[in-house]
């Protein structure tokens, strides 16, 4: 079963087992795109403003959950890229939310559009 095809609604509610394995499929690509966000900001700081690995990743991690730079950004490429990853890192944000909402929102309107069968 491919990761985002989902049943039509006058196909029965998928098992509980087929539903986790789409929740975890929608987690791996989740973390992916964090991975690669988080990748992307470990870059631009070591480029832009010569930060060590670990202050790179710290300043792209905090941005990226939404906590906001760490450590004094010196040259005005830097400041740039930071502005820009901060955008970036709002767009991705509500990306993954979505991806990792979409499994549970499907269900919850199949279940509540599902007819019930007759006689119950």
């Amino acid at each position: 079963m491919p990761l985002m095809r989902y049943e039509h609604r006058r196909e029965p509610l998928v098992s509980r087992r087929v539903f986790l394995r789409r929740l975890a499929g929608h987690g791996a690509v989740a973390f992916g795109v964090i991975l690669a966000a988080l990748s992307i900001g470990i870059v631009g700081y070591r480029v832009t403003e010569g930060m060590s690995w670990l202050d790179a990743f710290l300043n792209a991690a905090m941005i990226l959950g939404g906590m906001g730079p760490v450590g004094d950004l010196h040259s005005s490429v830097g400041k740039a890229f930071a502005g820009m990853y901060a955008l970036f890192a709002g767009v991705v944000f509500l990306m993954v939310a979505g991806v990792m909402f979409a499994p549970l929102a499907h269900r919850l309107m199949h279940r509540l559009h599902m007819e019930e069968s007759p006689g119950s």
